[in-house]
């Protein structure tokens, strides 16, 4: 049985980051919209029961979530593609996720996460378009460039975009997971997964840190510093979430949690201390 989860308690105020670039998620799980000149690009739809919540930020950054005509997942746990199935439902939007994710959303091998969170993934669903590494899907004048980033989940993508705000192009990037709560020897058993996940993670930070990024986006708040950002910008700066330095070094940061959680993993075995 899955625990009450007051997700009123998440709630957090939308707000447009850059000219055509806004946060409509919660404190839980991030989402974003992406204002194109053919509609909108939606990146994460966040928990089925904070559906409500997201729809309603939608409407009040002054968009409308019919207007939304693409689905970008990160990865398939239940915070990122909960309601998924309902907004493609409610919109017609198609649904766009990394190819190795496709038995997640399925429900084909339970790797939705929902177990570890107390709770019940029951909206499975057949994604429209399945990504590989360097695809590119263009909605008007944007276009997202797909690069896969597995080690937090087998098919986990992390996006890249530009927004022109004020006569001036940024370079977006979404996270496709950093967390190694999934790389835990525990975890990796119990679902079958390869341990060569771990390595592939390390190579997916490395890479990701070569990129050159303006404006860093997480898939959670504590990623990018959303809160503390959010501040800023209700304070007059117009250019918070402007940061060309926090994406390489968050990278570069959270190799040092595989590490720390490999050498917990050893001593824990009676490793050498």
């Amino acid at each position: 049985m899955a625990k009450f989860v007051k997700h009123w308690e998440g709630l957090f105020p939308p707000f447009r980051i850059l000219s055509d670039l806004y946060f409509v998620g919660t404190q839980p799980a991030s989402s974003h919209i992406v204002k194109t000149s053919r509609g909108l690009i939606m990146l994460d739809s966040g928990y089925q029961h904070s559906l409500y919540a997201v729809i309603d930020n939608i409407y009040r950054v002054g968009l409308d979530p019919h207007d939304v005509k693409y689905l970008f997942i990160t990865h398939g746990h239940i915070d990122h593609f909960g309601s998924a199935r309902a907004i493609r439902e409610l919109t017609g939007a198609r649904i766009v996720i990394g190819r190795r994710d496709l038995d997640a959303c399925t429900g084909k091998r339970e790797l939705s996460f929902a177990r570890e969170l107390d709770m019940e993934f029951n909206e499975t669903f057949e994604p429209d378009i399945l990504l590989d590494d360097g695809d590119v899907v263009t909605l008007g004048d944007v276009s997202i460039r797909a690069v896969a980033t597995p080690g937090h989940t087998e098919g986990a993508m992390s996006y890249f975009f530009n927004i022109c705000h004020m006569d001036k192009s940024y370079r977006v990037a979404l996270h496709g997971g950093m967390g190694v709560n999934t790389l835990t020897e525990e975890y990796l058993t119990r679902y079958g997964l390869s341990f060569g996940l771990r390595e592939d993670f390390r190579a997916s930070m490395l890479r990701l840190a070569k990129e050159k990024v303006d404006v860093f986006l997480g898939n959670h708040m504590q990623h990018n510093n959303t809160p503390q950002r959010y501040e800023r910008l209700m304070a007059g700066d117009e250019l918070a979430f402007y940061d060309d330095k926090a994406w390489g070094e968050y990278n570069l940061g959270v190799i040092g949690n595989l590490d720390k959680l490999i050498e917990k993993e050893r001593i824990g075995k009676g490793g050498a201390k």
